[in-house]
């Protein structure tokens, strides 16, 4: 099976092949910006598995930020279990329809659409993964319900992203993430208030990158 993420990260040559490869790269991007696609596929698909076991759940990610509005495209699906809630969905998915990676791997593919399922789990730590004061959630304590299926609501998304990339060099593209949902959805400076005391200043600086660009400064 070759990873959907692989099929979509090649592109451009003069080979024929490459040339087709791009081409139904550039049809996939395409597909999802209109709600269609492998990954919304798994999305739904893996959303309904977890509904059937009522394991509590919420979409992180991208599909997060598309849900709430911004329009970006991704690869992946990830989704935030506990920790009991990974291990039932490996007693009930593994082999049926979905795929470990590799032997004792936390995450999933769904055979049907190559995609990635990266669980998220509570209690670990965004980025870096070292401990700090923002961890990932207990999913029923954060979840909102967006078009039937539950996702991150938008404070812990932003505050989840901001942690990840003050902890983590490599995962500067989570802060670019926020500067976008604070000019998209135009939150206002005071929604900084509701954020954890170690995000908050980091909202502020991006809040005020975008003040600045939209003022010309």
């Amino acid at each position: 099976m070759i990873p959907f993420e692989e099929k979509m990260s090649r592109g451009g040559g003069a080979a024929i092949e490459e040339a087709a490869i791009e081409e139904a790269a550039i049809e996939e991007a395409s597909r999802f910006f209109l709600r269609e696609g492998p990954v919304h596929e798994t999305l739904h698909r893996i959303v309904t598995r977890l509904e059937e076991l009522k394991i509590p759940y919420a979409v992180a990610g991208g599909m997060a930020l598309v849900a709430h509005g911004y329009d970006r495209n991704t690869v992946d699906v990830k989704v935030l279990v506990t920790a009991e809630g990974l291990q039932a969905v490996h007693r009930a998915l593994e082999g049926l329809g979905y795929v470990p990676p590799f032997k004792g791997s936390k995450q999933l593919r769904d055979v049907e659409t190559s995609v990635r399922i990266e669980f998220l789990v509570s209690g670990q730590y965004p980025g870096d993964g070292r401990p700090k004061p923002v961890a990932f959630p207990d999913p029923a304590d954060v979840a909102v319900e967006i078009s039937g299926v539950k996702y991150l609501g938008l404070v812990s998304l932003i505050e989840l992203k901001l942690a990840s990339g003050i902890s983590n060099p490599g995962r500067v593209k989570d802060l670019g993430d926020v500067q976008e949902l604070i000019r998209i959805l135009k939150l206002p400076r005071e929604f900084g208030g509701k954020l954890n005391a170690y995000v908050r200043g980091k909202f502020e600086e991006l809040h005020q990158g975008v003040e600045r660009d939209q003022s010309g400064g």
